[in-house]
C-alpha cells in the first residue's frame, strides 16, 4: 500500500465497511497533513519538530559528538534523569540499537535511567549500582521543577558532587533544558555546566531527534547523523507534496480513525524483536497524551510477540471485538542461529533441523497475523528493511507525523496534555507544597 526506501506499510486486513471509510476519510488525512505543514512555517509553540530533521545545525552536532566523546572517555556509566518525553525516546533508541541488552559495549558508557518514577527502591539500587563507577549525567527537564526528575537530580548531584568534588562534577553533568529560563536553566549557568536547548516549540513526546534524545544518544555509540538522515527522509515522504499512494503517514493515520469511527478503540502495537519494546512504550506515550481529550481517544497498548501470544494472545483472538493491531516487523535479522539436528529427536522438533531462528519467528507473525485477521482483528503492517538507526529514524518521525494527523482529524490538539496536570495538583497538596 505505501513504501519508501526505509518502510513498507500495508492494511493486512480490514471490513468491507473500515474501507470503504478509510477512502472517504483520505481527503480530511491530507488536509490535516497540509494543515500542518501550512502551520509549522508560522507556529511558535508546537510545531517546530516537523522541520527539525532538516533544522539542526550542524555546529550543535559537532558540539553533541563533542561532548559525547568527552563522556565516553571518562565515564563507565551516564545516567539520564528524565520523565515522559525527555527520556521514553531515548532508552527507545537505544534498547533498540545497542549491540546486546545484556551488557554494555566496552568502548562506550552504559546508559541507565533515573527520575522516571518515585521508587525508593529503585533509587537505592541505582545510587549501590553507580557509587563505585566513574558516572556522568545528563538532564533532560524544560523546567526543572517536574518533580520525579528533580529529586533525583537533587540526590544524584549531590552523590557525584560528594565522590568527586564540585570541580570535576562540573565535567560530569550535562542538561538538557530551556535556554532562557526555569529553575535547571538557572542551575546550569550558576553551576557551568555544558547545556543544550530544548525547542520552545517542540514537546517532549516529539522531542527524540532534538537534543533531548541526541545527546544520551550519541553518548550511547549509536550514529546520530544516520538516525537523522532517516528522519529527514521520513519528513520528505510524509509531506503534503508527496502522493497519498506513498504516504505512510497520511495512510495509517486515516486507517486509525477509520477504524475507530467504526467502533475499534483500542489499538494494540505488537512487535516480534524484543529491541522494539521500548518502541512500543514511547509510541503509547506520543499517541496517548496527543490523542487522549475531551472524552475522545484511541487507547494504546502493546504487545511483545510471541511471548504474549501465551497471555493476552487469547484476548485478542477471541475477546470483545473493540481493537485493531498494528505490527511492526524488522524483515531482516542483525544475527542468525540455526537449529541443530538431534538424532534422539525428543522433543519433536527435528523438522525445524537446519532452519534460522528467524526463519521460525517470521512464521510466527505471518502466521498470528492470518489467526487474527480470521478473528475479525483488522490489522495494518509496518516493515523495516534492518533495524538500523536510518530505518528507526523514518520509523519515529513517520509515527509523529501520523500522530498529528490523526489528532487534527479526531478534532483535538495533539500537541497539549492538559490531563498531565491533575494529578500533580494532587501530589502536591498532599505533600504539603506552597500554594497548593
Amino acid at each position: 500500500m505505501g513504501k519508501n526506501q526505509h518502510i513498507e506499510f500495508s492494511n493486512f486486513y480490514a471490513s468491507d465497511a473500515d474501507t470503504t471509510l478509510y477512502k472517504q476519510l483520505l481527503t480530511a488525512a491530507e488536509q490535516a497533513n497540509k494543515k500542518i505543514e501550512d502551520e509549522a512555517k508560522t507556529d511558535n509553540k508546537h510545531l517546530g519538530w516537523v522541520t527539525l530533521p532538516h533544522d539542526i545545525d550542524e555546529a550543535m552536532l559537532n558540539q553533541i559528538e563533542v561532548i559525547a566523546n568527552r563522556f565516553q572517555q571518562t565515564c563507565d556509566v551516564v545516567v539520564v534523569i528524565g520523565i515522559g518525553g525527555s527520556y521514553l525516546g531515548t532508552k527507545a533508541v537505544i534498547d533498540a540499537l545497542q549491540p546486546t541488552p545484556f551488557q554494555c559495549s566496552s568502548n562506550f558508557p552504559k546508559i541507565v535511567y533515573a527520575g522516571n518514577n518515585l521508587s525508593a527502591d529503585y533509587l537505592s539500587d541505582l545510587i549501590d549500582y553507580i557509587k563505585e563507577k566513574q558516572f556522568g549525567m545528563v538532564v533532560v527537564s524544560k523546567s526543572g521543577t517536574t518533580t520525579e526528575p528533580a529529586i533525583s537530580f537533587r540526590i544524584l548531584r549531590q552523590l557525584l558532587e560528594n565522590k568527586c568534588g564540585k570541580e570535576q562534577a562540573q565535567k560530569l553533568i550535562v542538561t538538557v533544558t530551556d535556554s532562557t529560563q526555569g529553575a535547571l536553566h538557572t542551575i546550569t549557568n550558576n553551576e557551568g555546566y555544558d547545556t543544550f536547548p530544548i525547542a520552545k516549540n517542540i514537546g517532549g513526546r516529539y522531542s527524540v531527534l532534538s537534543p533531548v534524545g541526541l545527546v544520551p544518544i550519541a553518548m550511547s555509540g549509536i550514529n546520530i547523523r544516520e538516525l537523522l538522515q532517516g528522519a529527514r527522509d521520513a519528513a520528505n515522504n510524509t509531506s503534503p507534496q508527496t502522493e497519498t499512494c506513498n504516504n505512510i503517514a497520511v495512510q495509517y493515520a486515516a486507517w486509525r480513525q477509520a477504524f475507530y469511527a467504526n467502533g475499534k478503540k483500542i489499538e494494540i502495537l505488537a512487535n516480534y524483536n524484543p529491541k522494539l519494546n521500548y518502541i512500543s512504550e514511547w509510541w503509547k506515550q506520543l499517541f496517548a497524551e496527543s490523542e487522549g481529550k475531551e472524552h475522545r481517544g484511541i487507547f494504546p497498548t502493546d504487545a511483545k510477540f510471541s511471548t504474549d501470544l501465551h497471555s493476552i494472545g487469547q484476548w485478542i483472538q477471541e475477546g470483545e471485538r473493540t481493537l485493531f493491531e498494528t505490527v511492526i516487523q524488522i524483515k531482516q535479522a542483525n544475527h542468525s542461529i540455526t537449529i541443530p539436528f538431534d538424532e534422539n529427536n525428543i522433543d519433536g522438533l527435528n523438522y525445524l533441523a537446519n532452519k534460522d531462528i528467524e526463519t521460525v519467528n517470521t512464521a510466527a507473525c505471518e502466521g498470528t497475523m492470518r489467526a487474527h485477521a480470521s478473528g475479525d482483528v483488522p490489522m495494518l503492517h509496518f516493515t523495516l528493511p534492518t533495524l538500523s538507526a536510518n530505518h528507526l529514524g523514518a520509523l519515529l518521525y513517520t509515527f509523529e507525523r501520523a500522530c498529528a494527523i490523526s489528532g487534527y482529524m479526531m478534532g483535538v490538539n495533539p500537541f497539549d496534555q492538559p490531563g498531565v496536570e491533575a494529578y500533580k495538583k494532587n501530589l502536591f497538596h498532599l505533600l504539603g507544597k506552597p500554594g497548593y
